[in-house]
């Protein structure tokens, strides 16, 4: 079997600092942020969801790939982050229902894993000196010539993203004679965001990153979606003007994770780069409107000003992440606009925060 020959490997982080480990499948290199995510299931969903375009991600679990990969569980089209880095990857996979190794998927779609790494101790040292640039490589007698690389390897910080994983045409999802029909704009939308919609009887017609506000109207809709994506909101300028434009319209408008931000920005509400983003499955989240707790699933690598939120006459924070007290949603005060930093499609295990989706429908019925 592959893991009897794998190669040497190892990640390289922009500070100099080195962890070692062995190649799964695929020889060669891959750059990226590198992050970690604490999730201990879920794995396909968070190698194909576009909002980790560009990032080598680190999995806290010890083990990835046991129940090997499902078509249906994929978030988009392809596998979106830049590497994997883990502990124990997993060749053998024992789910009666899946239809391909972890191993083979990586290997099709041409992505560079690497396994037998201290995860706790590079986990513990990003956590202690913030996400950074880094590169998995196989190529471990090519040092130098990678530092070189690595130093030029643009930053997330300023970074535009959302081109590179949007859709190039637009397309339709759901139920054509559904009730309700929504312009989405696609900044790295997941699948499951679209199937929440299409269960609540909802049409969408999803469109470019850079769609104009006149091209979604056409379409007729009851209300309008930001979806999630990567990279930094601040040089969405075009959605940022689309946003602005419906809101003062008053039209129904959600936005989630990266189109959180990009209503914020709109607003003149800043956004800034995180020492270490928010990627897991548990994230406790509470709701000042209800006084409830959410357990709830994140991913983002940015936030927004909760200064600025506070003192925004328009605004009123409605749901604070209660590890840090970042901002994790907002609502304006009289427009029919909110937003989530979280991901309320995504249920893994609890679906505390599924509720956003039918509250969209109540401001759709009101507008």
């Amino acid at each position: 079997m592959s893991y009897l020959k794998r190669k040497k490997a190892l990640i390289l982080l922009a500070d100099g600092t080195i962890f070692y480990g062995k190649a799964v499948g695929k020889e060669g290199s891959a750059f990226g942020e590198v992050c970690f995510n604490t999730g201990t299931t879920g794995y396909q969903e968070i190698f194909t969801d576009p909002s980790y375009f560009g990032q080598l991600m680190v999995t806290t679990n010890a083990h990835i790939g046991n129940y090997g990969t499902l078509t249906e569980e994929s978030q988009s089209k392809s596998i979106k982050i830049a590497g994997l880095i883990c502990r124990n990857f997993s060749y053998e996979y024992s789910r009666a229902a899946g239809d391909d190794s972890l191993e083979n998927y990586f290997i099709k779609q041409d992505i560079l894993a690497i396994s037998n790494v201290d995860t706790r101790a590079l986990v513990g040292y990003i956590r202690d000196h913030g996400a950074m640039n880094a590169v998995i490589t196989t190529e471990v007698d090519n040092l130098e010539a990678l530092k070189k690389e690595l130093a030029e390897f643009p930053n997330m910080d300023g970074l535009e993203l959302a081109s590179k994983v949007s859709t190039k045409d637009p397309y339709y999802f759901g139920n054509e004679t559904a009730k309700y029909r929504v312009s989405a704009l696609d900044l790295g939308i997941k699948t499951n965001i679209l199937r929440n919609m299409a269960n609540r009887d909802i049409y969408v017609k999803v469109f470019p990153y850079d769609a104009t506000f006149e091209e979604m109207q056409a379409f007729n809709p009851d209300g309008y979606f930001l979806s999630n994506g990567p990279g930094d909101p601040e040089p969405l300028k075009d959605a940022q003007k689309l946003a602005k434009k419906i809101i003062e319209l008053n039209l129904p408008l959600f936005g989630i994770c990266l189109g959180h931000q990009v209503i914020a920005q709109a607003n003149g509400i800043s956004t800034y780069k995180m020492h270490n983003g928010h990627r897991g499955i548990n994230h406790p989240v509470k709701n000042l409107i209800t006084g409830k707790g959410e357990i709830t699933s994140q991913n983002h690598g940015f936030a927004i000003n909760r200064e600025e939120a506070e003192n925004h006459p328009d605004f009123e924070i409605t749901h604070i992440h209660l590890n840090d007290q970042t901002v994790a949603g907002m609502k304006m005060k009289h427009k029919n606009c909110y937003s989530v930093q979280y991901h309320p499609e995504a249920s893994p295990g609890p679906n505390d925060a599924s509720y956003l989706f039918d509250a969209f429908i109540e401001n759709i019925q009101k507008k």
